[in-house]
């Protein structure tokens, strides 16, 4: 089972966390590129890369037969599948296999037990792992699935029976919502993995998302690596994990180890893999799945174990034993690991597409801290994968050292260019709920409901406006002003907020600002390409700052804030006119709900967009008649296409 060269079968960052292991070991590593990643970071960190195919991931990096033909002409004698895409698609491992390649993951049988999560339980019932009730038939009728449905009860919840990921999943808390979710749910899993099969889950409600990290290899040994919370979700997708869990006691921490090496054995493992459980309040856990590949937080368990799990992975690739028993594991200090996503939190977490203006993660490198990212400035952020775009991990000598170490970290490393969740994370971080350890899965989306401070868009402060019109004011190449100005007006915008400001500008960089009735004295000290050193109120401080033609980019503990000159001339078209319905993002029309001469309500759904992982129903904002429906199913749209024209009534 030797091999010289691996081909990393992903894109992003684990594309790079893979090449980063690799190369420490001596392998030589190949990259695999769609049209949309041709001058990706992964792309130029490997020693070699081959282009397979157009950007949708359908036709690239879901195309097992271009990835075989890649790692043929490439050279490579092994593939690495990352996770998401095909890391757990039992017939390429077979593929791989068949191919010649070894394929660092487990047995194909082995994924093909875990990957149909009904049949899974069903094994894990039979080894005597705790499973949470629900309805694993093989009956698919919309009927069958029905009265399963009322028998379990709500809240229940659909999930594919080839899902991961969050992927095919619908939360149920009424029978009134069945229809639509059972739908939903078969749209996306038959769009992520081509199979509509659905199971049921009775939902534990407040439970805590626990998985365990396990590790086997050939010779029949098997142990776990501890514990990760993963419960800080919203919408079923994982926003900050850590590990040890501060709700596992050592007794349960045993007890669900020994669970999951349990489920391991039941289906033959070699590799590494994760048991997920849910735990009630009473503390009882119940298997969720299994994931059979290298999970997205796996850095928090390096980070308390001082293992490298991408090197594990090789080694049992190679033929080699685990390299410790289950005794010689040791779990030391604490671990946080952030997700770093291109999206909007304070508008309902929308995808956000764009170029990467200002990136420099090693700005906030500090010891016991880590950043995985895939991106650098250029970048393009596009709607055909996964919204996560970065993860800054920290390790600290216990939990409140490891929160303090990443809040800090996430404010030195802005990402501008375009919105991301950065401050929210840091907030969240922040919060007396997750300060407690008293997240559950439903807390976060339960918190956005009520209407908690997390959600509100961060405000620019006055010092934030100042600083802008001082930027606006003495920037290099600003439109001229004659020296008998001594004050001028300058409006700026930022968001859907204008100000209008009164300047000054005097000598040494000092510049009084009038804001809403009070002056203010700013002195900027340097205006450099990336950043503005300033005086406020006796104090000196340094901020990230990108100009991006006549927008000023502002970062502010994580969030940018971005100012501009509003023209004064009028808007030539209202995104907010009801007679249009308009794409919220760039994405794929996964499905239109009306016809043309159709009579809607305000609220009436209109089409549904998905892009990065994610369903974003488009609605009539006034009640009327479809004039035309601009779009088809399966049609990519850019972000304010539009899709449907009404004629309001």
């Amino acid at each position: 089972m030797s091999f010289g060269t691996i081909l990393i079968a992903n894109r992003g960052e684990i594309a790079c966390r893979v090449i980063r292991t690799a190369r420490a070991l001596g392998y030589r590593t190949v990259a695999v590129f769609s049209d949309a990643d041709a001058d990706a970071l992964h792309v130029r960190q490997a020693d070699a890369a081959v282009h397979i195919g157009a950007s949708p991931a359908a036709e690239s990096y879901l195309n097992a037969v271009a990835i075989v033909e890649a790692a043929r002409r490439s050279g490579a004698d092994a593939i690495h599948p990352g996770y998401g895409f095909l890391s757990e698609n039992a017939s390429f491992a077979q593929a791989c296999l068949d191919a010649g390649l070894v394929f660092i993951g487990p047995p194909p049988e082995a994924m093909r037990a875990m990957g149909d999560k009904a049949q899974a339980k069903r094994r894990m019932h039979d080894a005597g792992v705790p499973c949470a009730p629900g309805y694993l038939g093989d009956a698919q009728d919309e009927a069958t699935l029905r009265a399963e449905a009322l028998k379990l009860g709500f809240p229940l919840l659909v999930k594919a029976v080839a899902g991961g990921g969050g992927r095919g999943m619908r939360l149920v808390r009424a029978e009134a919502e069945l229809d639509e979710a059972l739908a939903g749910a078969r749209r996306e899993a038959r769009s992520a993995f081509r199979d509509d099969a659905l199971m049921l889950e009775r939902l534990i409600e407040h439970g805590r998302h626990i998985e365990i990290q396990v590790f086997a290899d050939a010779q029949g040994h098997v142990i776990h690596l501890g514990e990760r919370d993963c419960s800080a979700q919203r919408r079923r997708q994982k926003v900050i994990e850590e590990s040890p869990s501060p709700v596992v006691s050592p007794a349960l921490r045993e007890a669900m180890g020994r669970d999951a090496v349990a489920a391991a054995r039941a289906v033959g493992y070699v590799g590494a893999g994760t048991v997920e459980f849910i735990v009630d309040q009473s503390g009882r856990h119940f298997f969720l799945e299994m994931n059979t590949r290298l999970q997205v937080e796996h850095p928090v368990t390096e980070c308390v174990t001082g293992l490298d799990l991408v090197e594990w992975q090789l080694r049992i690739a190679a033929g080699e034993p685990l390299p410790l028993t289950q005794e010689q594991v040791a779990m030391r200090g604490h671990a946080i690991e952030v997700r770093l996503y291109a999206e909007d939190p304070y508008q309902g977490f929308a995808p956000q597409t764009g170029t990467v203006l200002h990136w420099r993660p090693e700005a906030a490198l500090q010891p016991g801290l880590r950043i995985d990212h895939g991106i650098t400035e250029g970048s393009v952020v596009s709607p055909f994968y996964d919204a996560m775009v970065a993860k800054l991990i920290a390790h600290g000598r216990d939990r409140d050292d490891a929160i303090r170490r990443v809040r800090a970290a996430l404010a030195a490393t802005p990402l501008l260019g375009l919105r991301n969740n950065a401050r929210f994370l840091r907030d969240l971080l922040d919060h007396p709920v997750f300060r407690r350890g008293e997240t559950t899965t439903a807390w976060l989306d339960e918190a956005r409901a009520r209407g908690d401070a997390l959600y509100a868009a961060p405000e620019p402060s006055e010092e934030d406006w100042c600083l802008a019109a001082a930027a606006f004011a003495l920037r290099e190449g600003a439109p001229w002003r004659p020296d008998s100005v001594a004050a001028y007006g300058l409006t700026l915008a930022c968001g859907e907020r204008s100000e209008a400001l009164r300047v000054r500008a005097g000598e040494a960089g000092r510049v009084q600002v009038t804001l809403t009735g009070t002056t203010h004295t700013l002195r900027l000290l340097d205006a450099g390409p990336e950043s503005l050193r300033y005086e406020w109120q006796g104090v000196q401080l340094l901020r990230t700052a990108r100009w991006q033609a006549d927008a000023l980019h502002l970062a502010h503990e994580g969030h940018a804030f971005v100012f501009s000159e509003p023209s004064p001339l009028p808007r030539s078209a209202d995104a907010r006119d009801p007679r249009r319905a308009l794409a919220p993002v760039a994405g794929v029309v996964a499905k239109l709900a009306v016809k043309e001469g159709d009579a809607v309500a305000a609220g009436h759904p209109l089409a549904c967009i998905e892009a990065m992982k994610m369903e974003m129903w488009v609605t009539a904002a006034a009640a009327g008649r479809v004039l035309r429906v601009a779009v088809g199913e399966g049609a990519q749209v850019a972000a304010q296409s539009l899709l449907v024209e009404l004629e309001i009534v």
